[in-house]
């Protein structure tokens, strides 16, 4: 079983304008109300591959219910934890000739809920799998995606983590299965510009290697990716020819698409391909991919 952790969910208000002019009363061509959270659009993705999975996090508030009630509708299961005060955050996404995005802060969560929710993780058993992805709110300590890992340390469950500088470079020493920079975050991490170069991004993600990663997926927008697995081997792979609509998830898509083609084939160049799939086919759609349209891309590799 694939278990997702999202400590910070969303609503993500989606508003579509041709031209936003700053200081002045804009009005929308169309908007969409998403889930947000990139453990959510893992489960998301991973759900319409036809892979099981269970969404775990915190949700609050009157969106809290929304959040939930869309994912019943998604057909994904979860297993939230409810907050009894404060609300699910409410992001602003503005797609026009640029994107540019609101995030709010979120809810607090109290000691005794992320225990709860901890206990919940610890059910996990040899052969799962589990994806901590995403910020944390500001009530929660910036080691807790190590805490988790040196919780589950020799159980033999793989873990990815699609995490921010610190967030990341914790876990390292726990060696987890994947995790999944893109190459802006690579280059924060070691304090470099990294360019398109994709020869440049596999020398830093070695680098991660050697702190402890077994198998580091660089993410490149419209340069592709590159894939340092822990068997010595280097793939790189040139991004697939569309028209991108939403760069929202397309990160989160690669991470479900890597683990669904791991699970069935348990090749990392075929986990590499249907990662690139997944990610390229969320970025040229309206929301995230189905199963169709990743495959019409997969096809094409």
């Amino acid at each position: 079983m694939i278990y997702t952790v999202t400590f910070n969910p969303a609503l993500d208000y989606t508003v579509y304008i041709d031209n936003v002019k700053s200081g002045k009363t804009n009005r929308s061509d169309s908007e969409g109300i998403f889930i947000g959270g990139k453990g959510i659009n893992v489960s998301i993705v991973l759900n319409n591959l036809g892979i099981e999975n269970t969404a775990l996090g915190f949700i609050a508030g009157f969106t809290g219910d929304e959040i939930q009630n869309l994912m019943n509708k998604s057909g994904c299961k979860s297993n939230f934890i409810k907050l009894s005060d404060g609300m699910s955050r409410i992001n602003i996404k503005i797609k026009s000739d640029t994107e540019t995005e609101i995030n709010a802060s979120g809810p607090t969560i109290p000691s005794g809920k992320l225990e709860e929710l901890l206990d919940r993780i610890d059910i996990l058993k040899s052969g799962d799998i589990l994806v901590l992805a995403g910020s944390i709110p500001e009530s929660i300590p910036d080691t807790i995606y190590m805490e988790i890992m040196k919780r589950l340390s020799g159980r033999d469950i793989l873990i990815a983590v699609d995490a921010e500088k610190s967030l990341l470079l914790n876990v390292l020493e726990y060696h987890p299965f994947l995790i999944k920079p893109n190459h802006h975050e690579l280059g924060e991490i070691f304090g470099v510009n990294i360019t398109n170069n994709k020869d440049e991004v596999i020398e830093y993600a070695k680098k991660l290697q050697k702190k402890g990663a077994r198998n580091v997926l660089v993410s490149m927008a419209g340069e592709g990716a590159v894939l340092a697995t822990e068997n010595g081997e280097v793939y790189k792979m040139n991004a697939p020819k569309g028209k991108v609509k939403n760069s929202v998830g397309a990160g989160d898509s690669m991470v479900a698409g890597f683990l669904a083609g791991w699970i069935n084939s348990e090749d990392y160049l075929e986990a590499f391909k249907m990662g690139i799939s997944s990610g390229s086919a969320s970025a040229f759609s309206d929301k995230l991919a189905d199963r169709q349209q990743i495959m019409d891309i997969y096809r094409e590799l």
